[in-house]
This record gives C-alpha cells, structure tokens and sequence, in this order.
C-alpha cells in the first residue's frame, strides 16, 4: 500500500511562499524533497510528482528571493544610521 501523494499541497505551499510568506516556501523545498525521495522509493505514489517537482522548485526560488530580500533589507537598513 502506497502512500498519497501531497503534490498539490507542496505546490499550494511553494505559492504561499513565493506571494506571502516564506516559511512556507522552505515547507515546500522540505516536503517537496521528501516526497520526490519517497516516490523514487516505491513508497509514495508517483501521480504527483508533476505538481511536487513544480511546489519544490517554487519553494526554492520562495526561499532564495526571501533570503536575499532579507540580506538587503539587513544591509540597507544598516547603511540609512
């Protein structure tokens, strides 16, 4: 017995993140990873991994543009004293 896939939840998350709220968008990377591994197992069944590919890649791009908006923010708020 396979266990579900969560593709549209890793992608709903890899959205979330990139529009609202990066947490969300590192929840996606996570779970995105997980998942992949799972069904590359025989664990996880493998109709989703479309949709989990695509929520992973956006977590991704969520977490990098999240980070480096952090830095910037850091280094600007720093350099306006």
């Amino acid at each position: 017995a396979m266990k579900p896939h969560r593709g549209t939840l890793v992608l709903v998350l890899g959205i979330v993140g990139l529009v609202i709220c990066m947490p969300c968008g590192i929840a996606a990377w996570v779970m995105g990873n997980k998942d992949i591994k799972e069904m590359d197992a025989g664990l996880m069944d493998p109709s989703g991994r479309g949709s989990t590919k695509a929520g992973k890649i956006i977590g991704m791009i969520a977490t990098i543009l999240g980070c480096i908006f952090l830095v910037l923010n850091i280094v600007l708020t720093v350099a306006a004293r």
